[in-house]
């Protein structure tokens, strides 16, 4: 068996919260150390969150998932709000300083109806000013052709909490317009396949991306390729941004 508390766990062992080490993290920890109150969208099992109380932070944090086994991990900490539900279901009214969603969450937003829900919520949930911070795949850098058990890059080889070797790999499923569906294999080195993984991401463009933005009552305040806020170009590989609720 490979429960779903399994496979939660097997997330935090997969990537690991590192705001010293990791320039992702790095990028977003600032931000929320800074702000007097925080709603992690897709918070999962709260990792970011729960560093941030660790390290000193003494304002109002809320993390928000529909993933209940990883909630579970999440309220471990129980001095940060942990809530069950989507980001369309975010608190309308909350004023809250900052809103994030890390780890490319954004890109589980599949249909036009998810992302302006999702938006819609988002925006109600923070004060006048108050940021949203977020990244999702460019789509002009094609991550999914990378998602292959034939690329050793993409073939990850760990010890879970439990003690077991696991392998742990991709495959592209469907590519259909803007939406790419893969499944995330959990297998024993020998190869027994031990859970299967499903997910739809959407690699929305810049342009597409600002109009959803716009409708929803954001401004953008700046745009940037990689984690080292170099300016999106041909070549990026992100689309991290900076917006804020008129």
């Amino acid at each position: 068996m490979f429960s779903d508390a399994d496979a939660a766990a097997l997330y935090d062992v997969l990537n690991p919260w590192d705001p010293d080490g990791r320039s992702d993290d790095g990028f977003y920890f600032p931000f929320v150390m800074g702000a007097e109150s925080v709603l992690d969208v897709g918070c999962g099992t709260g990792a970011m969150l729960r560093l941030a109380r660790e390290r000193g932070h003494r304002g109002r944090l809320v993390g928000l998932d529909p993933d209940r086994a990883a909630l579970e991990r999440a309220r471990r900490r129980a001095d940060v709000e942990w809530v069950e539900g989507t980001a369309a279901e975010a608190e309308g009214g909350a004023g809250f300083d900052l809103a994030t969603m890390t780890g490319h969450a954004f890109q589980d937003l599949v249909t036009d109806h998810d992302v302006r829900a999702s938006l819609a919520a988002i925006h109600g949930a923070l004060r006048r000013g108050g940021r949203f911070v977020f990244e999702t795949r460019h789509p002009q850098a094609r991550a999914w052709e990378g998602w292959t058990p034939s690329n050793p890059d993409d073939v990850v080889e760990v010890v879970d909490e439990a003690g077991r070797a696991l392998r742990y790999w991709h495959d592209v499923d469907s590519v259909v317009g803007d939406v790419v569906t893969i499944r995330g294999t959990v297998a024993r080195p020998d190869g027994t396949v031990l859970r299967i993984l499903s997910e739809s991401l959407r690699f929305l463009d810049v342009a597409a991306l600002g109009e959803f933005l716009a409708e929803a009552g954001f401004e953008i305040e700046a745009q940037y390729g990689n984690w080292d806020r170099e300016p999106v170009t041909a070549s990026s590989r992100e689309i991290i941004t900076i917006a804020h609720r008129r």
